[in-house]
C-alpha cells in the first residue's frame, strides 16, 4: 500500500504569477489551482448577448459591465475566479496582493451561465463564496438549455431572495442596476432542443 502524496499548496501570489503566463484560465481556492473548462457555442452566445444588453441598458449610468476576462476575488474566503459577466457600480477595487492589479474585489452583481459540468458548483460552493462579497447585491444564474434566468438578491441582514424569469416573453428585473433584461434578447439566435 502506497502513501498518499500531499498536494502542493500555492500562495495567491504564486497563482497570480502562474496565471499571468498561462494560456488557459484557472480558479484559485484554499491553496489549490483548478483549470476552468471551455464553454459551448451556446454558452458563448448567451454571454455575448448578455454583455451587449448590459452595456446598452447601463449606458449613461455609473455601473459598468465586464466580461469573463476580469478576475474577481472573494476576500473573505480566498476564492479567485472569472465570472461569466460582472457589473461594478463603484470604482474597481483590486486585491492588494495582486501586483498587476488585475483582480477586482467589489462587484455589485455577478452572472454565471450554467452548464451540465458546472451547475452544481455554480449553485453551491461558488454561490456560497460569492455571497461573502460585501459589495455583492445580486447573483444571477442563466440557463443555457431553456429561456430561464434566476436572480438571487440581497435584502436586509444577509437574506437572499430568489426571483425567476421563464420564457422568451419575460423580463428579468434587476433592481440593484435599475434595469430590466428581456430574455428574448439574452437568448437571441439560440435554438433550444437542437443539440
Amino acid at each position: 500500500m502506497g502513501i498518499a502524496k500531499a498536494k502542493a499548496k500555492h500562495t495567491v501570489e504564486q497563482y497570480y504569477d502562474l496565471e499571468e503566463n498561462e494560456v488557459y484560465k484557472s480558479e484559485f481556492h484554499d491553496g489549490e489551482i483548478f483549470a476552468m473548462a471551455g464553454g459551448s457555442p451556446e454558452h458563448s452566445l448567451i454571454v455575448t448577448n448578455l454583455l451587449g444588453e448590459l452595456r446598452q441598458r447601463l449606458k449613461g449610468k455609473t455601473c459598468t459591465p465586464y466580461d469573463s476576462n476580469l478576475r474577481v476575488k472573494v476576500l473573505a474566503t480566498g476564492l479567485v475566479t472569472y465570472p461569466d459577466a460582472s457589473v461594478f457600480c463603484k470604482k474597481l477595487e483590486v486585491d492588494p496582493r495582486d501586483k498587476r492589479q488585475q483582480t477586482a474585489v467589489n462587484p455589485t452583481i455577478v452572472f454565471e451561465v450554467l452548464s451540465k459540468s458546472t451547475e452544481s458548483y455554480d449553485r453551491g460552493k461558488k454561490a456560497e463564496n460569492y455571497r461573502q462579497l460585501e459589495s455583492l447585491k445580486a447573483y444571477v444564474l442563466v440557463s443555457q438549455d431553456a429561456p430561464h434566468i434566476e436572480i438571487y438578491e440581497r435584502h436586509g441582514d444577509g437574506f437572499w431572495f430568489l426571483t425567476e424569469a421563464k420564457g422568451l416573453d419575460q423580463e428579468l428585473d434587476i433592481k440593484c442596476l435599475g434595469i430590466q433584461l428581456p430574455l428574448v434578447e439574452v437568448y437571441d439566435r439560440l435554438k433550444f432542443g437542437k443539440r
